[in-house]
């Protein structure tokens, strides 16, 4: 999960110099309306239907910043369906060389600097600060992701800086080229910080804001303003987190509209041992005005888990069950069917497989 900064504390023993990793997620999602394109109407990821699919596979290096050695780096890249839609913007045209970039996952170089603590400084394209999720799925308690993930950054691309105030406090501020690090909205980059508090053993609060224009006009009465917040609490077998969204924006368009998102999910995830666990989670998302999914819709949406894994060594072989059920309501809502229309509800029974290598070299 992305829930804690990336900070690394100046006391901390030195860490392995490399680590490799491989992965690749596949899955076939069976669409009980039968949609005849084939696709997950307003998803940003997982968006292909009742056809078998490799939705993301990739390889990675990275190297964490330490005391013995300050400089650190994260080198990604990955390909498959999942890689073909995240991060661009349906309002803005392309970055040049998205063809290219598209491909790059966290790619990065990072530096611990010796002030108080230990203040570190990364620029590249990073995880983004927003979230509970992330791109891949093998990081996840869930193959599919919710709506508040793949309707804010998964990846982040421009400048960062995260401290460690306390064993307890931690934050961070950063500058990215744009609310997606593949759009090319306009030229002011947007801006955002976050705070990371641990409450007791089991319990953090993180709150992260971002804003900054994305649209052609960068006035600041036409920026986008955003807060997502997450409440995450964990014991050894069991996880539950909320997330809340909130976003607004003054649309550049004939009487100036204002545009409004909101969204909420509530995962629980229980371990029954090391190779079961089941996860749970409802959400919420509403687009009121349709500026993010391109539909002025509300939507409800349950999914259901089962997981085996199966380890061996360095390796990890991740199987799941899933269920989703989805009800999109409003002017714009609901999903595509068999005749063609649209019908409010949606009914997903997901069959997944990822395979997961992981190998720390000192």
């Amino acid at each position: 999960m992305l829930l804690a900064a990336a900070v690394a504390r100046a006391d901390e023993p030195a860490a392995a110099a490399w680590s490799f990793g491989a992965f690749a997620d596949g899955a076939y999602l069976h669409d009980f309306n039968e949609p005849a394109n084939h696709l997950f109407r307003s998803r940003g990821t997982t968006f292909h239907v009742n056809e078998p699919v490799l939705d993301m596979a990739g390889l990675s290096a990275s190297k964490a910043p330490s005391v013995a050695s300050r400089w650190g780096t994260e080198l990604t890249i990955h390909a498959g369906k999942d890689a073909e839609v995240f991060g661009f913007s349906a309002t803005a045209p392309n970055i040049r060389g998205y063809r290219w970039l598209r491909h790059l996952g966290p790619t990065n170089v990072s530096y611990l600097s010796p002030v108080g603590n230990g203040l570190t400084l990364q620029a590249g394209i990073f995880n983004s600060f927003i979230g509970y999720d992330s791109l891949y799925a093998k990081d996840n308690f869930a193959y599919t992701r919710p709506w508040s993930a793949d309707f804010t950054p998964y990846l982040m691309m421009g400048v960062n800086a995260s401290y460690a105030f306390d064993d307890r406090l931690s934050g961070s501020v950063f500058a990215v080229n744009g609310y997606w690090h593949l759009a090319d909205a306009n030229d002011v980059p947007s801006s955002g910080a976050q705070l990371a508090y641990k409450a007791g053993s089991r319990a953090t609060i993180k709150e992260t804001v971002l804003v900054g224009p994305h649209q052609a006009n960068t006035s600041v009465e036409f920026w986008r303003y955003l807060s997502d917040t997450v409440v995450e609490w964990k014991r050894p077998r069991l996880t539950a987190a909320f997330e809340f969204q909130l976003a607004e924006e003054k649309v550049d368009a004939p009487g100036n509209p204002r545009a409004l998102w909101t969204a909420a999910q509530l995962p629980l995830h229980r371990v029954w041992n090391e190779r079961w666990s089941a996860t749970l989670r409802p959400e919420v998302a509403w687009d009121r005005d349709g500026r993010w999914t391109l539909a002025r819709q509300r939507v409800k949406a349950v999914t259901t888990t089962l997981e085996y894994r199966v380890p061996h060594r360095a390796a990890n072989a991740i199987l799941r069950l899933e269920h989703r059920y989805d009800d999109s309501r409003g002017p714009d809502g609901g999903f595509f069917s068999d005749g063609g229309g649209l019908k409010p509800g949606q009914q997903l029974l997901i069959f997944a497989a990822i395979f997961t290598f992981d190998s720390p070299h000192h």
